[in-house]
Formats: C-alpha cells, sequence, structure tokens
C-alpha cells in the first residue's frame, strides 16, 4: 500500500492540526476543568485517530457499520461542547437527544436495520451539524472570530450527510461514491482549519 499520496497528505496535515487543537484545549481544561472543553476534546481525538486509520487502512474502513458509529461522535462531541458552553439552558434535552441517536446509529449499523438507519443516520447528523453551524453565530457571548467553528460546522455537515447517504445506499446531490471519496481529505484540512481558527479564538478570549 502507498502511503505517500495527496490523500494522506492532507490527512497528515488534518491530523497535525486536529493535534494542535487537542493540545490547546487540554491545556484549557486543565486550568479550568470546564466539561465543555472535554465533550471538544472527545470530538477531536476521534477526528486524529480516524484520520490516521484512513492513512493506514484506507478509504475502505468508512463501509464499516463500527466506522460510522465511532464517526459520529466527532459531531457529537463539538456540538453538545457549544450547546454546554453558550446554550447551557438546552443542554439537558440536548444531550438526551444525541445519546438517543448515536444509540439507534450503532445499533441499527452493526445489526443491519436499515429502516432504523435511514432514519437515525441523516437526522443525527442534521442535527448536530446545524447545531455546529448555527451556533458559533447565535451565540451572543463568543468572542469575534469563532464564527470561524460555524464554518467548519458547515464543511462537516456536508461531508456527514454525504456519507451517511452513501452509507445507505443512496446518493445526495452529486455526493457520488467517487466524488466523496476525492474530496473527503481536503474537506477534513479545511473543516479542521476552520474548528481551530475558530476555537483558537474561544482560548483565548477566555
Amino acid at each position: 500500500m502507498n502511503l505517500f499520496t495527496l490523500n494522506n497528505l492532507f490527512l497528515l496535515l488534518t491530523g497535525l492540526t486536529a493535534a494542535y487543537l487537542i493540545w490547546r484545549l487540554y491545556t484549557r481544561w486543565s486550568k479550568g476543568k470546564k466539561l465543555f472543553d472535554l465533550y471538544y476534546l472527545m470530538g477531536f481525538i476521534v477526528l486524529l485517530v480516524s484520520g490516521l486509520l484512513l492513512i493506514f487502512l484506507g478509504m475502505g474502513i468508512l463501509s464499516s457499520p463500527y466506522v460510522l458509529t465511532v464517526a459520529s461522535l466527532i459531531p457529537l462531541g463539538i456540538s453538545i461542547g457549544i450547546v454546554e458552553e453558550y446554550f447551557p439552558k438546552y443542554k439537558a434535552p440536548f444531550k438526551w437527544f444525541l445519546t438517543v441517536g448515536i444509540l439507534a446509529i450503532a445499533f441499527s449499523a452493526i445489526l443491519g436495520l436499515d429502516t432504523l438507519k435511514k432514519i437515525s443516520v441523516p437526522l443525527f447528523h442534521g442535527v448536530a451539524g446545524l447545531v455546529i453551524f448555527l451556533g458559533p453565530f447565535l451565540a451572543k457571548k463568543a468572542p469575534k472570530g469563532f464564527q470561524w467553528v460555524g464554518i467548519g460546522g458547515l464543511l462537516i455537515g456536508l461531508g456527514g450527510i454525504a456519507l451517511a447517504f452513501i452509507s445507505l445506499g443512496k446518493q445526495l446531490l452529486f455526493f457520488s461514491p467517487e466524488f466523496v471519496a476525492m474530496i473527503l481529505s481536503p474537506l477534513l484540512l479545511l473543516m479542521t482549519l476552520a474548528f481551530t481558527l475558530g476555537f483558537m479564538k474561544d482560548i483565548k478570549g477566555k
């Protein structure tokens, strides 16, 4: 297997960027012990591990039901973190919704329950993606520049929903399996760079 490809270069840069952000978030968490930082850390640690798995095992792992479930922890962690930090009034019902959602994804993917999968995957990724996209723009106490997280949310939402439809054996608009495989690595890099810009504003603003 040839590891020295353009896709793997994008994935490596994504991993390095995610690792930097993990370090900065961990540093902030170690000082303030805020729960939202743990949620953010969960999302970006899963992103880092997912990128490394894609480098060494290839894009074929995306068809695994276990990978679909674990990858769902990325939007789950980031979206819960945003709600916990900036919209605490809604954190309890939102956590329940996402907990039920990820359990439904896990059961449907692993047990092959296609009907449940067709509902849970797009619904979960759609709602989590919307929170990540809109939350930074609606958060009144967010520092200037935190809106970059919303841009990252838009990118992760497009990629996540496209992957979700492919996992269901369908195509979303022009997002064919071949097209998604071609754009996934640069999309992950752009997404991670946008998240890093936004969260660094958040870290420096605290």
